[in-house]
């Protein structure tokens, strides 16, 4: 088990402007659409809590580059579908870091591509506690300090399969969906408090596990050959992804909660 209390072995800076800063945590934040999140982030003004399970090397180059963006950035070993090292890497951000005024929760694995009479119950517990449980675990715990911000955000990144619920996939499509009524009911509870939640919901994207979905359901070794046929003669990057919740937690949508954001070129598409 990781250990999310642990110091952080990465030094902390102090903040470039302590009145304009806010600390975002993403999980799954060192690799993929999360670390083009966080990256995004800091170059917005955000000091960010780098959240990984097991690739503490991509976490401290994701780390590496937010610094020499000017903020904070620490990198948190926690495996988030464990309630417990949940709540204990909510503690640790806000200790290291402050009060978290931007929650993304980036962090996901794919199911087995089986049909309902072959999936075990296992599976569908793994990725309901990954996806979904580790959201609520970190609502619970960040959003009281939250609420004493002058604003808070909180994003989920969801998928195109949350509306496709195409076969052999139980498993991600009960995930993804159980987590946008999440979103949906907290943004709900919590808009008095003048915090926004929001779902980004990508189709395929190119990133290690985009790139293993293609080769596992199509045989494609090279993700690139499906550019030609992509919206917009390309394959969805991480930081397409990173820009819209980049507006979405911007001033530009301070009148914005609520809602599911679709990043698919308009193609709807695998994710």
């Amino acid at each position: 088990m990781t250990d999310p209390t642990a110091t952080p072995d990465l030094p902390i800076a102090p903040p470039a402007d302590p009145r304009s800063s806010r600390v975002a945590l993403v999980t799954g934040g060192g690799r993929g659409i999360g670390r083009a999140i966080a990256l995004g982030l800091a170059a917005d003004g955000c000091d960010v809590a780098v959240n990984y399970r097991r690739d503490g090397e991509a976490a401290a180059e994701t780390v590496a580059a937010i610094e020499g963006l000017g903020r904070r950035a620490v990198a948190f070993p926690a495996s988030v579908d464990d309630p417990r090292e949940a709540e204990a890497l909510a503690a640790a951000v806000v200790a290291a870091l402050g009060p978290v005024g931007v929650l993304v929760h980036s962090a996901g694995i794919a199911s087995r591509g089986r049909t309902v009479v072959d999936t075990e119950l296992d599976e569908v517990e793994r990725l309901m506690r990954t996806h979904v449980y580790s959201a609520f675990v970190l609502c619970k715990h960040l959003l009281p300090a939250m609420r004493t911000l002058p604003r808070g955000d909180v994003v989920f990144v969801s998928s195109v399969a949350a509306r496709h619920l195409a076969a052999n996939a139980a498993p991600y499509n009960l995930a993804k969906t159980a987590l946008e009524a999440l979103a949906m009911t907290v943004a709900k509870e919590e808009r008095a408090a003048g915090i926004h939640v929001n779902v980004v919901a990508p189709g395929l994207v190119n990133t290690e596990m985009g790139r293993r979905l293609v080769k596992g359901a199509l045989g494609v070794d090279d993700i690139g050959t499906l550019a030609a046929g992509a919206p917009f003669g390309r394959v969805c990057r991480p930081e397409d992804v990173a820009d819209v919740v980049r507006f979405l937690v911007s001033d530009r949508a301070g009148y914005v909660t609520g809602q599911v954001v679709a990043v698919d070129g308009g193609g709807g598409g695998r994710g």
